[in-house]
């Protein structure tokens, strides 16, 4: 413990910082490492296909519709409340499967992982990275 700091200090500290996986870009390409933040996703619970589309997950988001499209036509034998929660769970699997399916894309795409950082931010955990 820090002198001056306090046990609140400590503990709203813990409740804010987040685990992130750094990847560092193919050899020769100008990026910034990615970081990765290792939590439930909202934007890929609330709106799938967004997220999808915005990380470039173009595999996911086709299985995504086609998924859609078979709840649709499932819809008819199991009713439509059923569907609904099919969806929901879906949903809900994808916001807690995001950050996973976003390094495997980053392992495919050839970013190689480094490791992970405990920070306040991405922006934060790049900072540390690069150092």
């Amino acid at each position: 413990m820090h002198p001056g700091s306090t046990p609140d200090d400590i503990g709203v500290l813990e409740r804010v910082v987040t685990l992130y996986a750094i990847y560092d870009p193919k050899p020769g390409r100008p990026d910034l490492p990615a970081a990765i933040a290792n939590q439930f996703s909202w934007l890929a619970a609330i709106l799938p296909p967004i997220f999808l589309a915005r990380h470039g997950l173009w595999l996911e988001l086709l299985a995504w519709v086609l998924k859609l499209v078979a709840l649709v036509i499932l819809s008819r034998f199991i009713g439509g409340g059923a569907a609904f929660a099919l969806y929901l769970l879906a949903a809900v699997w994808l916001g807690f499967a995001a950050p996973s399916l976003r390094r495997h894309a980053l392992q495919w795409r050839g970013w190689t992982p480094r490791g992970e950082r405990i920070a306040l931010s991405a922006d934060m955990a790049q900072l540390e990275a690069i150092r």
